[in-house]
């Protein structure tokens, strides 16, 4: 017999149709899909049993549910099992739904593992809207992501980017080849473990190595995690949860890592602490008299969710734009030059430029919109509502189909050709508020990234010192622009590799 290979899809479903089967043969085929008879948008064909579960465990799911926003409109009906959810693929309708409904959509469901890190009852991704979600974003605003905490850390972020140009820098004199994506992710978590943890992690006892695998295996876990959010009630009541093993895991990763920050903070001298996010967090949490009391657990949560929401997302942003740079010429010519004339050819850029290069700009925004970190926003209804005409009752999934949304052809001309001087051509300001739901990488409304302004600096930094310092040797004629398979996020298929070539006079200093 030949030899048979279960992929992961298979596998999920396989695993647990057995377990799931008495309970939904009678939700299913006895209890009405849409008891209350609310007028819902139009759903699909569904499999027998599973209903739409096969477009999300498909390879590419962002383009499969984008194929049906063609046929059946901009809201969709869709189920895993019996538990339905809305996709929204029109800017408009998404617009006007968080203008109306944001309140009711600013919690993002419950993975059901209390005891992760990951995503778990503690975490500020997943939190409810309430006190605790708001003084954990008001410590990231205050000590890391706002304007004052970015002024303070400027210097850290300085020291980083000349430690990543050093490194392209003697790869090119030896004319060693460079995989971006690597050279980027230990650029971006020496900045974000010394914004948030207080220090860089060391590469010579393997703290940033162990640090870069687990949040890789984070984003390989990502559609696990999913389903498991959407069926977390259904797994519950069966006692079973077919992903722990690995979800946690990943959680004893990242616990084992923070812990040894967190006792050298514990062992600080009392008045020499800092103003870092971590020296924040222990403050809060050695106050007896706050308001609302923080755990040691809840500091760890908010750390994972830092680093893993920070690193990857902005890695993968920096690869796909600068494979998309590279691969049209014009675009580098034309960044090149707005960065020769502004800053000028005898000093490398610095973060403070940033704001005064509009195509470099253009090009980070540009990069995002066609390569998102994230294919769908997904939220939880609060309360029963009207979306797009169609009446959604609480509790059910609704989930932004960024990827259909920022390439939709009636918001966005040639959407699927990388064109910079887009972002160049709306300068007032109730463009840019109409505009708000056609561009929404870092999420929408009161959920949506705090961190947005420092990642765009972040990416344009790494793109300007790559485009301004170098030449690149690419491997073959063409770059793969492919996108990995099976994932929830945007990544290449191909890490892009090339060699850099060193230019400029104030190379050799």
């Amino acid at each position: 017999m030949a030899a048979i290979i279960v992929d992961f899809q298979n596998c999920f479903i396989f695993s647990i149709l057995i377990s799931l089967f008495s309970l939904l043969f009678y939700r299913i085929l006895v209890k009405k899909q849409n008891p209350s008879g609310y007028d819902l948008p139009r759903s699909p064909p569904a499999l027998p049993l599973i209903g739409h579960l096969h477009l999300l465990l498909s390879t590419k799911p962002h383009k499969s549910i984008q194929k049906l926003f063609t046929k059946y409109g901009p809201l969709l009906h869709l189920r895993v099992f019996n538990i339905p959810f809305i996709i929204v693929s029109s800017a408009s309708v998404a617009n006007d739904m968080c203008k109306t409904h944001d309140v009711s959509l600013s919690s993002h469901g419950t993975l059901g593992i209390d005891e992760s890190l990951l995503f778990g009852s503690s975490s500020f991704l997943m939190a409810p809207y309430g006190a605790y979600w708001k003084l954990l974003k008001k410590i990231a605003v205050t000590t890391m992501t706002g304007p004052q905490a970015l002024e303070r850390s400027r210097g850290v972020r300085a020291k980083e980017i000349a430690r990543f140009y050093s490194t392209l820098l003697h790869k090119a004199k030896n004319n060693e080849s460079v995989e971006i994506e690597l050279e980027a992710m230990k650029l971006t978590s020496n900045i974000i473990c010394s914004m948030s943890l207080g220090r860089r992690l060391s590469e010579e006892n393997g703290e940033a190595e162990k640090l870069r695998g687990l949040v890789t295996d984070t984003f390989t876990l990502m559609k696990k995690i999913t389903l498991t959010v959407v069926l977390h009630k259904q797994l519950e009541k069966l006692g079973f949860s077919p992903f722990k093993t690995k979800i946690m895991g990943v959680s004893q990763g990242f616990d084992e890592l923070l812990e040894k920050i967190f006792k050298e903070h514990e062992e600080k001298p009392d008045g020499h602490q800092g103003s870092d996010m971590m020296d924040a967090l222990w403050t809060a949490y050695q106050d007896s008299n706050a308001e609302f009391r923080i755990t040691r657990k809840e500091i760890k949560s908010f750390l994972v969710d830092i680093l893993i929401g920070g690193i990857d997302t902005t890695v993968e942003a920096i690869q796909w734009t600068m494979a998309e740079i590279l691969s049209n010429q014009n675009v580098l010519e034309r960044l090149r030059e707005e960065i020769d004339y502004v800053v000028g050819k005898t000093r490398l850029i610095e973060e403070t430029d940033v704001t005064n290069l509009p195509y470099l700009q253009a090009v980070v925004k540009e990069g995002l919109r066609l390569h998102s970190p994230f294919f769908f926003v997904s939220r939880m209804l609060q309360e029963g509502c009207k979306i797009g005409g169609f009446y959604v009752p609480e509790e059910t999934p609704v989930v932004v189909n960024a990827y259909a949304v920022m390439r939709d052809p009636e918001n966005w001309e040639c959407p699927c050709e990388f064109k910079p001087e887009r972002f160049l051509a709306s300068g007032q300001e109730d463009e840019r508020k109409e505009q708000a739901m056609k561009f929404i990488p870092f999420g929408y409304g009161r959920r949506a990234c705090p961190a947005s302004n420092m990642a765009l600096t972040s990416i344009g930094i790494a793109i300007g010192i790559m485009v301004q310092g170098f030449d690149w040797r690419i491997q073959g004629e063409n770059i793969c622009m492919e996108e990995a398979s099976g994932l929830m996020t945007m990544k290449m298929a191909r890490p892009l590799t090339c060699t850099p070539v060193a230019r400029g006079k104030y190379l050799s200093t």
